[in-house]
């Protein structure tokens, strides 16, 4: 049952506590209780591989130890959080990322080498894997905002440009991935027009929940959870993105009352996207409970 109110930080502290990876309890202490970033570094070291990516399912829905783009993004934005996106560590990710970047010089969401190791049944292992947006976007938005300049991002830029500017029919996780590119391009101009046409196709195609009292009547993606809905703080991570522009204040409160709603009796937010496997859900809900807190900070809500 889900909490009413303020939210605890106390509650959240105690289920990391109890069910979070060593990665998410250290992460918990460097973001709200002064721990030191070194050890969330070491932490994550523990997820990397000879090849420079990181594997070991740092994302808890592809299992096994090889390193995939999808655990390489999540480490970066492990590393985006204590402000760690330089030096060796980021030219070392950017040679990986060179090395399994598709023809088009970006991209897939997942290497034929997961083949043979257990993966969500949404994420379908193909031998010729496409570049795609939402493996591409987030990593690109991410390196350009921490000013990294690698020969891999002008290719990869062009791709999510291009991308961004085909987007007529999309779902909310890819929405979620052009918002990142474009909240860290360093063409503005360029970046804030896409995120005008995107904010009005987000609306047109019902990609959001406006009012969550009747989440019930928006469409579900295809492919999603039957409860798989996202509501504008999905898409507002923080208020100086870009997308903050497509919500109304009284949109973005509401979507933050629902957030801090869903917290649970046992101080985590549940997992909504489809759960295939125990363990993937046990590891998730730490790592979704970060996102919230973090979301719920960045929004000045401050816990009770």
């Amino acid at each position: 049952m889900a909490g009413t109110g303020a939210h605890s930080l106390a509650r959240a502290e105690q289920f990391v506590w109890l069910t979070a990876r060593v990665l998410e309890q250290r992460r918990f202490a460097h973001l709200f209780l002064g721990g030191g970033a070194d050890v969330v570094e070491t932490a994550l070291a523990a997820y990397l591989n000879e090849d420079g990516g990181y594997g070991h399912a740092l994302e808890p829905d592809l299992r096994g130890p090889v390193s995939q783009p999808l655990h390489t993004a999540h480490a970066l934005s492990v590393l985006d959080s204590i402000g760690r996106c330089g030096g060796l560590r980021i030219e070392r990710i950017c040679r990986y990322l060179t090395d399994v970047s598709t023809k088009e010089g970006a991209l897939p969401a997942l290497l034929p080498s997961q083949r043979g190791y257990p993966a969500a049944p949404f994420v379908p292992v193909v031998d010729d894997p496409p570049a795609e947006l939402l493996a591409t976007g987030p990593v690109v938005g991410l390196l350009h905002r921490n000013q990294v300049w690698h020969a891999w991002l002008f290719r990869a830029t062009d791709f999510c440009w291009s991308a961004v500017d085909a987007l007529e029919h999309s779902h909310p996780y890819e929405i979620e991935a052009a918002v990142a590119f474009l909240d860290g391009v360093p063409d503005r101009a360029r970046a804030e027009a896409a995120a005008d046409r995107l904010g009005r196709l987000v609306r047109d195609q019902r990609l959001v929940v406006l009012d969550p009292r009747r989440r019930a009547e928006y469409p579900v993606a295809p492919g999603y959870a039957p409860e798989e809905h996202h509501f504008p703080y999905d898409y507002v991570r923080t208020p100086e993105s870009l997308a903050r522009r497509w919500f109304s204040d009284a949109e973005i409160e509401r979507s933050l009352d629902h957030l801090e709603s869903e917290q649970q009796e046992d101080g985590g937010w549940p997992v909504n996207w489809r759960q295939w496997a125990p363990g993937t859900a046990l590891e998730g809900r730490p790592i979704v409970t970060l996102r919230a807190l973090r979301t719920l900070r960045d929004h000045g809500r401050a816990p009770r």
